[in-house]
This record gives structure tokens, C-alpha cells and sequence, in this order.
């Protein structure tokens, strides 16, 4: 094999390499009895995908959506993962679901409803999953709510305009919209999630998650930056 060749080889394989860390690990989930299609994921062009986060399987992100480092999206066991518009995925978060199917059968225990479709997590639109995060499916989160730092979100369905503060655990349960879960708080009974708190105009996190979509907008618009040579 000549000089030319090597060269031009060595390019191709460098030129494909910097193509994969520019996305992210974007990848199709692998074939298994619960779940026997192989999707891949629907991305927006408008978003953005950090090169160290991992999305894969059956998931659709929306239209400007930052999605940053270390952040997994894994559509491979439950299915349908959704993004809305302008949401955020930050750094450490995890998105998961239990399995949707298997065999032969679908699991409608292991699914949300939202406008008539099965979903393992829906996600709405202009939303923030805060640092290291979990929402693990069945789960729904619903429009310009805030999920805190190191908060679970399990088989629980949570309303609009809701504050999940950090490192409280919902599992179980559904929250009316307009509600927040103090910080460091375990809700697993509906009694408790019924009981929840009012946001109000005193309350101090109210409009919290409008500040942090708009950064994350903007991060997302920017594009990848190229990474610094050292």
C-alpha cells in the first residue's frame, strides 16, 4: 500500500472517529425478547448531544435540546423514551425504563398514556432534569417542571409547573400540577403526594426552571465547540 493510500485511509478512519465524538454515542438498541425491534434514535438536527452522553434504542429528542456530559438516554428496555421541545438533560442524568414488552405481549403496567400513545418516559416540553437526576420509566414528567439535583422519579406521573426539589425520591405516585416536593423529601403513597405544597407567590424556586431552560437553550444553539489540542 502506497504513502497516498495510508494517508488517505488514516484521514477517512480520523474523519470518522471526530463524526462519532461531535454525536455523542448515538446507537440503535440491540435485539433481545423484550425487545425484539431495533430502533434507532430521532434526534432533531437543533439539538445538541454532549460527545461523553449516551443515547440509544428507541428515543426521540426534540427541537433544541441540550442533552450534556455524562447524561444516559437508553431506550433498550422500556420504549418509547420522549424529549419535548426545549428541555434539558443534564449532566449525570439518567433516563430509563422497565420493560415494555416481552415475548409476545406488551406490559401496559411498565407504560404512561400521553394523547393516546404508550410511552415508557415521556418527557413534556421545557423541562430541566437537574445534575445526576433519574427519571426511570413508567414515568411521566410533564410541561416546564424542574426535576433537582440527584431526585428519582419512578412509576410516578408528575403534573405541570412542578418543582422537584434536590434529592427528593417520588416513587409510585401522581403529583397535581403546581405542586413541589421539598428537598430531600420521600413520597411513595398518593395520601402524601395529595398532600404536597402549592407553589405560590412566595415560594422561592417558582420561577426557577424558566432560568435554566434559557440557559440551556442557548447552550444547545451554540453548537459543539471543537475540542482544545493538548
Amino acid at each position: 500500500m502506497n504513502r497516498s493510500v495510508l494517508l488517505s485511509t488514516s484521514l477517512s478512519l480520523n474523519l470518522l472517529f471526530l463524526g462519532i465524538a461531535l454525536v455523542g454515542w448515538v446507537a440503535p438498541n440491540v435485539s433481545t425478547t423484550f425487545n425484539p425491534d431495533v430502533d434507532e434514535p430521532i434526534i432533531v438536527p437543533s439539538a445538541r448531544i454532549h460527545p461523553l452522553a449516551v443515547v440509544n434504542g428507541s428515543v426521540t429528542i426534540g427541537e433544541m435540546i441540550f442533552v450534556a456530559p455524562g447524561a444516559s438516554i437508553r431506550g433498550d428496555e422500556g420504549q418509547d423514551i420522549f424529549v419535548g421541545d426545549q428541555s434539558n438533560v443534564q449532566d449525570g442524568v439518567v433516563i430509563h425504563g422497565l420493560e415494555t414488552f416481552e415475548g409476545d405481549h406488551e406490559l401496559p403496567e411498565n407504560e404512561v398514556q400521553v394523547a393516546g400513545k404508550s410511552y415508557s418516559v415521556y418527557i413534556g416540553k421545557r423541562v430541566s432534569l437537574a445534575h445526576q437526576s433519574q427519571v426511570h420509566g413508567p414515568a411521566k414528567v410533564g410541561d416546564d417542571t424542574f426535576v433537582g439535583m440527584q431526585a428519582l422519579v419512578f412509576r410516578t406521573e408528575l403534573g405541570d409547573h412542578v418543582v422537584v426539589e434536590p434529592g427528593a425520591k417520588l416513587i409510585g405516585v401522581k403529583i397535581a400540577s403546581g405542586r413541589y416536593m421539598p428537598a430531600l423529601s420521600l413520597i411513595t403513597t398518593q395520601a402524601q403526594a395529595d398532600a404536597l405544597p402549592v407553589i405560590t407567590a412566595t415560594y422561592p424556586y417558582r420561577n426557577l426552571n424558566e432560568g435554566v431552560v434559557s440557559v440551556n437553550i442557548q447552550l444547545a444553539k451554540a453548537g459543539q465547540p471543537n475540542q482544545i489540542s493538548r
